[in-house]
């Protein structure tokens, strides 16, 4: 949570840069200052996440990578002041006008990010028995799913009278479970393209990716902001997310996020057995088993919601497929005129 700052606060603060405030707005989770030497943004975060977040925001610097907001360092060099139990640091503010559409925003977007995680991209050592190990325990976890749906599925079959809920359920059992057998499909082949290398890919995964995350200054040129969630993760760790969240709407062709996942790949194209592993993960029907498990533990049993909850759930499976499906059949051929 942001604390408020009283004027004597931010007086106290803007001192460490040699900044005096003529004005200060609260705008989100930052403060907007206005200042002689121009505008900036002031936030704050926990001194435990700051420590990282400046440590990787340092090292993308270090790598060439200079497509997010600078941090600016106090007068002692510091690049985070600890005040009152936060830590707070200093940003330029950026105007952020769009001169495009939505579209070409997430096209920009996702060509950063794959230069992002290109300049931030490190070998480490991943032992088989730690990939059989992620294995087993995940593959047993869905194959327990699959028991459970099946099982439910019997269950509802042998009611006389049917609730509705179980009623759409017995509707999508089989593309739930295609779904599931997929995602456990992928998850083999992982396994066997990796099984002959001990090196996986990590990088810098900004953690919660976001056109509001991404602005443009003066120039029209694009930076990352709220780098706040970065840490090492898996090169897909940025997209899964951010798929899940553009995907959570009604039915419909997302031609434009297969576009844009196109557009990370070609900038910095996934190994095969990273492929694998996203698609697993990315067609993975989670959300859906959720609604279907706290429903029979009676969890959450309000009749209507849960079946509107069921068939959210189900829009999310029926978008989440067709993308996949799309980007699994790799790009479309061009045109011959």
């Amino acid at each position: 949570m942001l604390n408020h700052l009283s004027q004597q606060d931010m007086k106290d603060l803007l001192k460490a840069y040699g900044l005096q405030a003529n004005y200060m707005e609260r705008y989100g989770k930052a403060y907007k200052i206005y200042a002689d030497q121009g505008m900036f943004a002031l936030k704050r975060i926990s001194p435990q996440a700051g420590m990282d977040f400046i440590r990787q925001v340092q090292f993308l610097y270090q790598r060439g990578y200079n497509r997010i907001i600078p941090v600016y360092p106090a007068l002692d060099g510091r690049y985070g002041v600890l005040y009152n139990g936060g830590l707070y640091y200093l940003m330029p503010w950026l105007p952020n006008e769009e001169k495009e559409d939505r579209g070409e925003k997430h096209q920009k977007m996702f060509r950063e990010l794959a230069r992002l995680h290109g300049l931030s991209a490190k070998e480490v050592t991943i032992s088989k028995e730690k990939r059989q190990e992620h294995y087993d325990e995940t593959a047993g976890s869905w194959d327990r799913q699959q028991e459970f749906l099946a099982e439910f599925l019997e269950r509802c079959e042998k009611q006389v009278y049917m609730s509705p809920f179980e009623l759409l359920y017995c509707t999508f059992y089989n593309e739930i479970s295609q779904a599931l057998g997929f995602a456990k499909k992928q998850l083999e082949s992982w396994l066997e393209q990796s099984k002959e290398t001990e090196k996986a890919r990590t990088v810098i995964a900004h953690g919660k990716i976001s056109t509001e995350h991404f602005l443009y200054d003066e120039r029209g040129l694009g930076y990352f902001a709220n780098f706040e969630q970065s840490r090492i993760a898996a090169p897909f760790y940025d997209l899964l997310p951010f798929l899940s969240r553009t995907l959570h709407t009604y039915p419909k062709r997302f031609d434009e996020c297969v576009d844009w996942v196109r557009t990370y790949f070609s900038y910095f194209p996934l190994h095969e057995d990273e492929k694998h592993l996203f698609f697993s993960y990315l067609s993975h029907p989670g959300p859906i088993i959720q609604v279907v498990e706290d429903y029979y533990t009676g969890q959450k049993r309000h009749e209507v919601r849960s079946v509107a909850k069921l068939q959210e759930k189900y829009w999310l499976l029926k978008n989440t497929e067709y993308v996949v499906m799309q980007l699994t059949k790799g790009p479309e051929p061009a045109s011959s005129d």
